[in-house]
């Protein structure tokens, strides 16, 4: 697992071309599979939220304007320059409702049994004792009633696998050196994602954490997946 200071470094270095760098390297499909987690989301119609690795609160913005009876909306991440990129989203938008801070997900600064649903887009990966991760979020969820959705990317279809692998070890570093000036963060991204656990594997590790009802949904020929479990 990645070790969280060089993680914490390596989004701080690159939060200010991040929403960019998303945008282009995929093509413009991550507002896609945003949607489809905040569509899950919705449809349980939780009062308390909290999005955890929010990054510059695209999620988390998304979740406020598709849950407009929420009493409670909660964005977190352990990269304060992320942070500071979604507080003056914030700024510069009508959405004052978001709590945006800093926190890291191993110790959330949340009481236990607070949340409705927890949220998390891409950030699953990048934990450096997902174990621990889960078990912080099963805390702050509502027993039996709170709701866990991980969006992140997975292992897709062996007949699409050599494509991604090519465009993800190959072409997008380069593509996000471009962009960002950080080549390095990009091949990080890629090394990190071919390590990763498939869609049977998250599920497993959702279980042993004591998650119930877990579920996966595979999306974009299998490269990315939306898992949601109950506390």
């Amino acid at each position: 697992m990645p070790e969280a200071t060089q993680v914490n470094a390596m989004f701080g270095r690159i939060a200010e071309r991040y929403d960019l760098a998303n945008q282009l390297l995929s093509f413009g499909i991550d507002s896609v599979w945003r949607d489809r987690l905040v569509d899950e989301v919705e449809w349980r119609r939780p009062k308390s939220v909290v999005d955890l690795a929010t990054g510059s609160g695209d999620v988390a913005f998304a979740l406020s304007q598709a849950l407009p009876d929420a009493g409670e909306i909660k964005a977190l991440d352990f990269c304060e320059p992320m942070i500071e990129q979604a507080k003056s989203k914030q700024r510069h938008s009508e959405d004052t409702r978001i709590e945006f801070s800093v926190g890291d997900i191993l110790s959330l600064p949340i009481e236990s049994a607070r949340a409705d649903a927890i949220t998390i887009a891409f950030g699953y990966r990048n934990l450096e004792n997902r174990a621990n991760g889960l078990s912080e979020m099963k805390r702050v969820l509502k027993p039996k009633t709170g709701h866990l959705f991980v969006l992140e990317f997975s292992q897709p279809h062996p007949v699409y696998r050599p494509f991604y692998y090519y465009y993800l070890k190959t072409l997008l570093p380069n593509m996000a050196s471009l962009i960002t000036g950080d080549k390095a963060a990009y091949e990080y991204l890629s090394e990190s994602i071919e390590a990763f656990p498939d869609i049977n594997g998250i599920s497993r590790e959702l279980r042993k954490a004591g998650f119930t009802d877990v579920e996966a949904i595979p999306l974009a020929f299998g490269s990315v997946a939306l898992h949601i479990a109950k506390a």
